[in-house]
């Protein structure tokens, strides 16, 4: 059929792109406002389209849908994700639980290690992958954080006082001195009545 209205057709809505709101890929024009991921529908770049047949995804869902699976294939370094793909029409198989054993002799290794130690926090079993060790304790990295304000702590930024743990500013503020000329910085003087 002859295209005798003007320009290219889009890829997604069918209707005629003029030049200044032309984006190419793949040989395919779009309208820059529908070159938009199928699934998500975040916006579209050079760097961030991902096309499979005629369909256009962002990089995260395309590997969603057609990446690999399985262990070991997670979105990032040490990233846990409980989306199971069921958005993109993946279907997923439900195992067993995981049941422990009923063996009265445990291991060498199981008696020798004794379990693994709970986090302060969470009060959860820590493992040696996610473990943190401060204030004498093992937390997991995740509630290795200040108990006032929540920033993320290292072993060189944590204070602590009766268990807990705190960002050197929370702990000041809460457990410092007090008074005049204890303020908050530069020589300041705070009175509060």
């Amino acid at each position: 059929m002859p295209n005798w209205g003007g320009g290219k057709k889009c890829g997604v809505c069918q209707k005629t792109v003029y030049f200044a709101e032309e984006v190419q890929c793949e040989g395919n024009s779009f309208h820059k406002s529908c070159f938009l991921c199928m699934v998500c529908k975040k916006n579209l770049d050079s760097t961030t389209v991902a096309v499979h047949g005629e369909e256009i995804y962002c990089k995260s869902c395309y590997g969603k849908k057609y990446g690999p699976k399985g262990y070991g294939y997670g979105q990032g370094a040490g990233t846990l994700s409980t989306d199971k793909g069921e958005s993109l029409g993946i279907k997923h198989e439900e195992t067993p639980g995981h049941r422990p054993t009923t063996n009265p002799n445990a291991s060498k290794f199981a008696q020798k290690i004794g379990g693994s130690e709970s986090c302060p926090r969470c009060g959860q079993a820590v493992y040696a992958a996610e473990k943190v060790i401060g204030a004498g304790k093992s937390w997991h990295k995740s509630c290795f954080r200040c108990a006032k304000c929540g920033k993320g702590l290292e072993s060189t930024t944590l204070a602590d006082k009766d268990g807990e743990i705190y960002c050197k500013g929370c702990y000041a503020k809460n457990f410092g001195p007090k008074g005049f000329g204890f303020g908050q910085g530069a020589g300041a003087l705070v009175h509060s009545e």
